[in-house]
């Protein structure tokens, strides 16, 4: 018999403990284990950020030389460090990638998204929406990345997942499909890191 879900885990009772704001932190701190993807000093750009918990280890990774910047449609509260800057915005927008600029002007070494859809419950649907989400996220890395970037990008499996995965292996030199610990057991979300993007 399997588990119960339990929206209380150990990662959200250990993100509660530590001050993060969602137990997502521990994701991409996971992933983040990778060598190469971020540095002291670098530049990194968080979309759907709200409610921060992203933002957070990233601001930590970079450290007060570098720039982590947070957009979401919803407000972003403050995360205390003069380097993590935040704004509300629409990546549909025409504006969008100028807001973005606004904010830093220069290209970002790694660009990560931990969007994902309001689900209903309809497999297909919902893998559907989750890669609309990403195609969109990989239209913002592509148009701000640095050559030799890296991007980051939550996705629901299934459906068109290959299709949108050799997407991103057309402009990487490598993308691999990962599971970070935290992600909740019977969850079918990934995260696809691409790193070497062409420019």
């Amino acid at each position: 018999m399997t588990k119960p879900y339990d929206p209380k885990d150990f990662y959200y009772r250990q993100a509660k403990k530590q001050g993060l704001r969602a137990r997502s932190a521990f994701k991409i701190d996971q992933i983040l284990r990778r060598p190469g993807l971020l540095g002291r000093g670098q530049a990194v750009l968080d979309l759907g950020a709200a409610p921060g918990g992203f933002l957070q280890i990233l601001a930590d990774v970079v450290g007060e030389g570098g720039v982590a910047v947070g957009v979401d449609l919803e407000p972003i509260r403050s995360v205390g460090k003069p380097w993590v800057r935040t704004a509300t915005v629409d990546l549909l927008a025409p504006d969008a990638l100028d807001r973005i600029r606004a904010l830093h002007p220069g290209p970002y070494d790694l660009v990560t998204s931990d969007m994902a859809p309001k689900t209903i419950g309809v497999k297909v649907t919902d893998e559907a929406r989750s890669l609309e989400l990403c195609a969109m996220a990989f239209r913002v890395a592509e148009a701000l990345l640095r050559p030799r970037g890296a991007f980051v990008t939550k996705v629901f499996m299934g459906g068109d997942f290959p299709v949108f995965r050799r997407s991103l292996q057309a402009r990487f030199d490598r993308v691999d499909v990962v599971r970070p610990a935290a992600t909740r057991e019977h969850s079918y979300e990934c995260y696809l890191v691409g790193t070497g993007f062409g420019g």
